[in-house]
């Protein structure tokens, strides 16, 4: 079930600003057959002010997810006035993040009685089933899932946004079993639009997971954010939020004054380099915190790629691995970290052993490969015409090629140091957005460029070359 809420979404109850207060929902009312032009399928959530069904879209011929706000909220009255903000915050962002850790925004109506917005559907649960002592993942799961919300958290930092209440009910975990495959970021009734010219709610979020400046309503940058990352982290780690006590007032005063317990006393296996990480993210002055989300995404992939977390399974690559791998590459040197994403999902990742035939002489084919580890060797009538490595791409003429005879490769490549490969064919190219495509398309013009001026001066200058 997706798109789980986490109501109410207002100012804390002990803070200065005046607060809603909200009703709870009455029984759950009758399943609405419709809302807009959008057939409901079934009910995912319901809280105080909002409710979210499962919605068939007829036009993009796919299900939805639409928060609705509920029927019956008084039009005039102080919890219709704050809702109403909420979601017109929401609403400012439709088409405006498109990353694949973040919940797409796909429509908004303001409609006078229930406004509602329309989202993309995501398939799985919220990380607040893994915040219990007796349901928490992993520490190479915990940490990837860090990785990738900061990616995404900064991705929409760039877009101008904080999203404000970065919490594990606002992050929906992608399951294959009980492995978390991937992780998207929602609900952005309480982000801040630094691009926006209306008036915005301050003091907003969940006080758990809030920074001492979000509390004073300091004007806040990425470091509030990144604050609220590394508190859900460590409750996924510890089973326990940083901070925590029965009334607000306590837990106010333990987030300006105490320093978060150490996650070494807390559970077993994390590491010296982890524990500094998590505390640093959280110190109370944000000076001290690292600087922005490409720092904090760094040091938590250098955490995997060091071995600083025990892995699940040994064998297991991680996306966050394949992601800095991709930015290391040459022929991916012009992909944003959006594209990156894209490759990373849609790829077929490969290991090859020593003396394996990627293609043979004779053979057709329209796929290519780009080699993210070890080397190969090219021959032409047995004789080796050239090595490829780490960053070279091969197969990418007979994938160009406008007519069948020119996919009839011309030489055996075959595998002379253990390698990794990235492929695709026509079909799984076809399943990328067009600007990553534009991007192939350019990097292979790179490619042919560069191997038609190594022709060249090998014509030339043949005793230079050998």
């Amino acid at each position: 079930m997706m798109q789980a809420l986490d109501v109410p979404h207002g100012p804390a109850s002990a803070m200065t600003t005046p607060v809603p207060v909200f009703s709870p929902p009455a029984a759950t009312a009758e399943l609405p057959p419709q809302v807009g032009k959008y057939r409901v399928l079934a009910r995912l959530g319901e809280g105080a002010t909002s409710e979210v069904f499962l919605a068939r879209d007829a036009f993009r011929g796919g299900n939805v997810a639409i928060k609705r706000v509920r029927l019956g909220l008084l039009p005039d009255s102080r919890e219709s006035h704050f809702q109403r903000r909420f979601f017109a915050a929401e609403a400012a962002l439709v088409g405006q993040l498109n990353h694949p850790n973040v919940v797409q925004i796909l429509d908004a109506v303001a409609d006078d009685e229930a406004p509602y917005l329309v989202m993309e559907y995501v398939d799985g649960v919220t990380l607040r089933r893994f915040c219990r002592a007796d349901a928490l993942l992993p520490l190479d799961q915990i940490v990837e899932v860090g990785f990738k919300c900061a990616m995404a958290l900064g991705y929409v930092y760039r877009q101008g946004v904080i999203h404000r209440d970065v919490k594990p009910a606002n992050l929906l975990a992608v399951m294959d079993g009980d492995q978390v495959v991937d992780v998207k970021i929602t609900d952005f009734g309480s982000a801040f639009n630094q691009a926006s010219e209306a008036t915005q709610v301050y003091r907003v979020g969940s006080l758990a997971y809030m920074s001492p400046e979000q509390l004073d309503g300091d004007t806040l940058d990425c470091r509030a954010d990144i604050y609220s990352l590394a508190a859900v982290l460590y409750h996924l780690i510890a089973g326990r939020p940083p901070f925590d006590a029965t009334r607000q007032a306590a837990i106010m005063h333990q987030i300006y004054n105490q320093d978060a317990v150490s996650l070494r006393t807390l559970r077993e296996g994390v590491s010296q380099r982890l524990d500094e990480l998590i505390l640093q993210a959280l110190a109370k002055d944000r000076e001290r915190r690292p600087p922005d989300w490409e720092q904090f995404a760094a040091a938590l992939a250098a955490l995997v790629t060091d071995r600083e977390v025990p892995r699940a399974s040994l064998q297991h690559v991680l996306d966050s691995e394949r992601f800095n791998l991709l930015r290391s590459l040459e022929f991916f040197l012009g992909f944003g970290d959006v594209e990156l994403w894209e490759v990373v999902h849609r790829a077929r990742w490969q290991r090859l052993p020593y003396g394996h035939a990627i293609y043979r002489k004779g053979q057709e084919g329209d796929d290519f490969h780009i080699l993210a580890a070890g080397g190969v060797d090219v021959y032409r009538d047995g004789e080796r015409v050239a090595r490829l490595g780490m960053g070279d791409s091969v197969g990418e003429m007979a994938y160009l090629a406008p007519n069948p005879e020119l996919r009839v490769h011309a030489a055996d490549v075959l595998v002379c140091e253990a390698a990794t490969t990235i492929s695709f064919t026509p079909q799984t190219l076809a399943q990328l957005s067009i600007s990553t495509r534009h991007l192939f398309d350019t990097a292979f013009i790179q490619v042919l460029v560069r191997r038609l001026h190594a022709a060249h001066e090998a014509l030339m200058h043949p005793r230079r070359i050998l």
